[in-house]
């Protein structure tokens, strides 16, 4: 099994970033806490063996753990430095804020899924990231007792990025968001500056909705 093995789940790690990331990602930093942070160890041991595949993988309750390249493109878009904070909805298996840990001063994590933020807040912290801490409450309003934040990524698709979200987005802060239809998005990048707005769009994608006040659907449906 990839996870009774170092050697060889670290060997996983460099074949999925150099040949599925390096070409496509520019950011060395963001290489880098990818071949760093062990995928499989977030995963229900049944699909370990596909941790390193590129795409998404199911790990429960109807959710699933992004495929790296989809990470990687997010994180880079986010342009983390190290004295920032960020905020990340939906932890899903912690395995983006993990990454994001590497890269930044602080991660505060939300998940609404009781089972899965008991099983990342468990993996996060007997895997040593320090940094990170774990909140269970609906996502789509943001953590605003611990607002502003640098940086702000969303891993749930919405029709349109989460007021809340924009008003916590420190000035000179940076939002990444796939937004669009139900079944077909786009990543959208917010940037803050002097109170103001600006976006832009990129990769295609497909994420599973955000549930909240603010998502596609309500929490109760």
């Amino acid at each position: 099994m990839i996870s009774d093995s170092p050697d060889i789940s670290l060997h996983l790690r460099r074949m999925m970033v150099e040949t599925q990331l390096r070409g496509r990602i520019g950011s060395e930093r963001v290489l880098d806490a990818m071949l760093r942070v062990p995928r499989h160890l977030f995963m229900p041991p049944e699909i370990r063996p596909f941790a390193y595949e590129d795409r998404a993988l199911p790990i429960g309750e109807n959710q699933t753990i992004s495929q790296p390249f989809m990470v990687a493109v997010m994180t880079e878009m986010l342009e983390p430095r190290e004295t920032d904070r960020a905020l990340e909805v939906g932890t899903g298996s912690g395995y983006q804020a993990a990454v994001l840990s590497l890269l930044c001063r602080e991660v505060c994590t939300v998940e609404r899924i009781r089972p899965l933020y008991e099983r990342a807040t468990a993996t996060l912290a007997e895997l040593g990231y320090g940094n990170v801490s774990t909140y269970l409450s609906d996502g789509s309003i943001g953590l605003p007792d611990h607002a502003p934040y640098d940086l702000i990524i969303v891993t749930a698709a919405a029709p349109n990025v989460p007021e809340p979200l924009l008003e916590q987005l420190a000035d000179g802060g940076r939002l990444v968001a796939p937004v669009g239809l139900r079944y077909e998005q786009a990543l959208v990048l917010i940037e803050k500056a002097g109170g103001e707005f600006r976006q832009s769009w990129s990769t295609p994608c497909v994420f599973v909705p955000l549930v909240g006040r603010h998502g596609f659907l309500s929490g109760d449906e």
